[in-house]
């Protein structure tokens, strides 16, 4: 397999989190989202994937871009260890989750609606994170054990972490969102979480490595 990523885009994060869970070895090819006016936007990536965006993930023969359809097709191709509970109640919740986070706050504060913000960039970013931590923490009030649903790890927490650490990017105030914390502080425990983290990746500006 190969991965087109970049060092701090969240969506990367959730797949190499993924990859690491299950176990699974691939190249990494970065692409730098602010070199040359955007990497993304060369012929050379638009011909891996139209859409310009990072990640995009070559594997079995095809290649795949969308962090949770990547992550979907391993879980399809490669289901150990389970990212979606058998439950079909908890299925949906990790489903629900994954989606608040993939498509009602991380489209809304990313590289390409900031650079159209402008100067109000940064409370625009902490306006977005906010609201919908604010939904986040009431639906883990019912979901939530010793992660996002239950006790294991799931598609949800893979969306999770990446977002905090966006939060904390853009200087959101996180003390209201408690369960959140805890669920983070956990899961940056486990050494999928440590290995796919933005402070260890190849492309990882020397200033900002761990």
């Amino acid at each position: 397999p190969i991965l087109y990523s970049y060092f701090r885009s969240s969506c990367s994060w959730r797949v190499r989190i993924a990859l690491a869970l299950k176990g699974i070895a691939y190249d990494l090819v970065p692409v730098n989202l602010l070199k040359d006016g955007g990497q993304q936007f060369s012929a050379e990536f638009r011909a891996v994937n139209p859409m310009q965006q990072v990640p995009a993930l070559k594997i079995d023969g095809i290649t795949l871009s969308q962090s949770l359809a990547i992550i979907h097709y391993l879980e399809d191709t490669r289901p150990n260890p389970r990212l979606l509970p058998q439950d079909p109640k908890k299925k949906a919740q990790v489903r629900m989750i994954a989606d608040h986070i993939a498509s009602s706050i991380q489209p809304l504060q990313n590289l390409s609606v900031l650079k159209q913000m402008g100067e109000r960039k940064m409370e625009w970013a902490q306006n977005c994170i906010t609201s919908g931590f604010q939904a986040l923490e009431e639906i883990l009030q019912h979901t939530a054990g010793r992660y996002c649903v239950g006790d294991e790890v799931s598609m949800a927490d893979l969306c999770l972490v990446p977002q905090v650490a966006n939060a904390e990017r853009f200087k959101v105030d996180m003390a209201p969102y408690t369960i959140i914390t805890r669920i983070n502080k956990d899961l940056l425990e486990l050494e999928a979480f440590k290995v796919s983290h933005p402070s260890r990746q190849p492309d990882t500006p020397a200033e900002l490595q761990a």
